[in-house]
């Protein structure tokens, strides 16, 4: 879909879909101007799509990617006066639906059941309005978010057999599955663990903090040290693990996946530096930083990016490696962007942009990586929150 045409629905919530939709693409025309690039022309009729009909504000349909927090995420970055006052009566909205969902949640812990992962992931579930929350700048929801995710890494018992809180009853693909009975563990930042762990680290070094969250970083970091395989720059870690592996504290995966955002070793790592930093454990940001370099110069690693996109292709990688290079220890990675831009210069010259306009899985993600300087971050507009990687 071309930037520049009129904008066209092509399904039902299109409009305001952060990952694939309307939504995701006004942010990228937001930051744009912002920057300086561009006027406001070609925001106008992407911001219009995204607010045209009654804008989802029901717990059950909308998470940081859908509905009235995706709008609002977007609107916050237009910068304009006319914004305010929408966004204003979006996150009251936006507070009840947390409130609502952290409700059905603690219930669900206190009978002992197993969560779904869009009760907590970054996409769909609480982590993701977290996010929002911190983003915002509001305490109270982002406290009580906090609060539910230290409850979620006190372990649990399911048939007498001891699990991690965030261990889910779905499959990989969301919902529960024949395929997997018992579910699995997620390490993943999109869906998994790395997600709550990024949350409550970055919200931990930015000084907002609730009781047993320090505690809670510290247990996620060790499930994640357990998991892993080799040290240093040969460290990896699995995209997910089924409950005969956790039974057997071996995970089966013959050895470490694609390189990408949303599962990876890339968006792992950033997790763990991010708790590193928060709790000044210079060990555990060194290894999650020589962790990332590692993949970097791995051909098996790299050669399953098949796409360009944000999620799991070039431009997430680049992404999540210019967020860590601003924090690293050492400027080993940023010393290598270039040659990450080279490569997915290659892809585009070689397949072409994806068809999508969207941010997640079309051009849209592609041209923010591309806005995002690798030397000084902290100039660009940080649109990358809603991935958890801006810190």
């Amino acid at each position: 879909m071309d930037h520049d045409a009129p904008p066209t629905p092509t399904r039902p919530g299109w409009g305001q879909s952060l990952y694939s939709g309307a939504a995701g693409v006004a942010l990228l025309h937001a930051v744009r101007s912002h920057a300086g690039e561009q006027g406001r022309d070609a925001l106008r009729p992407w911001a219009a799509a995204m607010v045209r009909g009654p804008i989802l504000a029901a717990p059950e349909a909308c998470g940081l990617y859908e509905g009235a927090p995706a709008v609002a995420y977007v609107l916050g970055f237009t910068y304009m006066e006319t914004a305010a006052g929408a966004v204003a009566t979006l996150d009251r909205h936006i507070a009840d639906v947390t409130r609502r969902r952290l409700g059905q949640a603690h219930a669900r812990i206190d009978r002992g059941a197993l969560p779904t992962l869009s009760e907590y992931d970054l996409i769909s579930g609480l982590t993701g309005l977290g996010a929002y929350h911190l983003h915002r700048g509001h305490t109270t929801e982002l406290r009580d978010v906090l609060a539910y995710l230290v409850r979620l890494t006190e372990p649990i018992t399911v048939e007498g057999h001891p699990l991690p809180g965030w261990w889910t009853g779905d499959s990989p693909d969301l919902r529960p599955s024949r395929r997997w009975p018992g579910g699995h563990g997620n390490f993943g930042l999109a869906h998994g663990a790395a997600g709550p762990l990024a949350l409550l680290a970055t919200a931990l070094r930015h000084g907002h903090t609730v009781p047993g969250q320090k505690q809670a970083v510290t247990r996620m970091c060790d499930w994640f040290d357990d998991w892993r395989t080799g040290t240093g720059a040969r460290a990896w870690w699995p995209g997910l693990i089924s409950p005969a592996e956790h039974r057997s504290g071996e995970p089966q995966s013959p050895g470490p996946g694609r390189p990408s955002w949303c599962y990876g070793t890339p968006g792992i790592a950033r997790a763990q530096q991010l708790a590193g930093i928060a709790l000044d454990d210079h060990d555990r940001r060194l290894q999650a930083e020589q962790a990332l370099a590692g993949c970097l110069v791995d051909d098996q690693q790299l050669a399953q990016l098949t796409d360009a996109s944000l999620c799991h292709g070039w431009a997430g990688l680049i992404q999540t490696v210019s967020r860590v290079a601003a924090d690293a220890i050492d400027g080993e990675l940023a010393e290598r962007l270039p040659h990450l831009n080279a490569r997915l210069d290659e892809h585009l010259d070689n397949r072409g942009l994806p068809d999508g306009a969207g941010l997640m899985d079309g051009t849209a993600g592609i041209h923010l990586a591309r806005l995002t300087d690798p030397v000084n971050t902290a100039g660009t507009a940080p649109w990358d929150r809603c991935l958890l990687l801006a810190g």
